[in-house]
């Protein structure tokens, strides 16, 4: 049964409606804030979004929410970042040289072009867990996720790193540490297993 109080964070990424969606159907107690003090009164966080970096950061600082991301993540109660949101967590991105939040040490880089493959990275492809979490339960290994994107994070720390994908290289695709949890992929728009990641976020207790 979801209990928990879920806040969505609206920094003006996109990709709201997509995650909305998911909730809706899951049935989750949730809401979409831009507001620090509503946002901390959640039991759980989430920080969707599509884009490039900078902007990125620069709407949560106009908003207040860079800090209230660093002081719910303090709290130890569950966050999650999605596509943008992964990379943000991290120290620094190369695109267009964005300092971010820093809570995980390590960088984030543009996928080299490689021959026959195209960048963005879009579309489906496997995700293989290298340690076990509950975010993958009932998942199989190597399901395939729904990408979009042309930066990818470095962790610093291989402690981090939870999933791992091929495209042309191997990239962390999904990170967890503490109470953090986050996926360069979407689960939103990955059909029956982005839903039951989701889920076991969800409804999960730390």
């Amino acid at each position: 049964m979801i209990s928990k109080r879920i806040a969505v964070v609206d920094y003006k990424a996109g990709n709201l409606k997509s995650v909305e969606t998911s909730l809706k159907y899951l049935g989750a107690d949730f809401f979409i804030s831009k507001e620090p003090g509503k946002v901390l009164k959640a039991d759980s966080l989430i920080i969707p979004g599509v884009g490039e970096a900078r902007a990125a950061m620069e709407n949560l600082k106009l908003a207040g929410l860079d800090t209230v991301i660093w002081e719910f993540y303090k709290t130890g109660k569950p966050v999650l970042g999605i596509c943008i949101g992964i990379q943000l967590f991290f120290e620094n991105s190369t695109e267009r040289n964005t300092k971010c939040l820093g809570l995980l040490k390590g960088k984030v880089i543009r996928f080299s072009d490689i021959k026959g493959l195209k960048v963005p990275h879009m579309g489906w492809n496997q995700v293989i867990p290298v340690k076990e979490d509950f975010l993958f339960s009932g998942i199989a290994p190597g399901s395939s996720f729904y990408f979009v994107h042309s930066y990818y994070p470095v962790p610093s720390m291989a402690e981090y790193i939870l999933a791992e994908t091929d495209y042309g290289i191997k990239f962390t695709s999904a990170v967890a540490y503490e109470n953090l949890r986050a996926v360069q992929f979407h689960p939103e728009k990955s059909g029956p297993v982005g839903l039951r990641l989701l889920s076991n976020f969800i409804n999960r207790d730390f």
